[in-house]
């Protein structure tokens, strides 16, 4: 693997964590005294300097609520993971706003087909 792959993933990893740090309302200071290390080393996860393991991955996702592979998939360009994040977005609505989602997602996937 490339080091701008792996530069990539990083970075994706940290904007996961960014924005699931942030929807749960916590700042950087407060992960960094609830994992027990520096307010830096949040920081350079989120810029993607640094890769949490995987072991911090899990402590992270036990934090915000969410699971370890929601850290690792947010921003991915595989379809699979696309799909798992579409799903996760589509079970917080109700049926009505489910079906109002489909339908846009159908007229864009069919407009931007041709």
């Amino acid at each position: 693997m490339t080091k701008n792959v792996e530069n990539k993933r990083a970075q994706s990893i940290g904007r996961a964590i960014a924005k699931y740090r942030a929807d749960a309302g916590m700042t950087q200071e407060s992960v960094a005294a609830s994992l027990g290390i520096g307010n830096e080393a949040v920081s350079r996860m989120e810029r993607g300097i640094a890769t949490p393991s995987i072991q911090r991955l899990y402590e992270l996702a036990e934090l915000f609520g969410c699971e370890a592979v929601d850290l690792l998939t947010t921003g991915s360009h595989h379809v699979d993971d696309q799909y798992r994040h579409l799903k996760q977005m589509l079970a917080k609505l109700d049926a009505k706003d489910r079906e109002l989602v489909v339908s846009l997602l159908e007229q864009l996937s069919a407009r931007l087909a041709r």
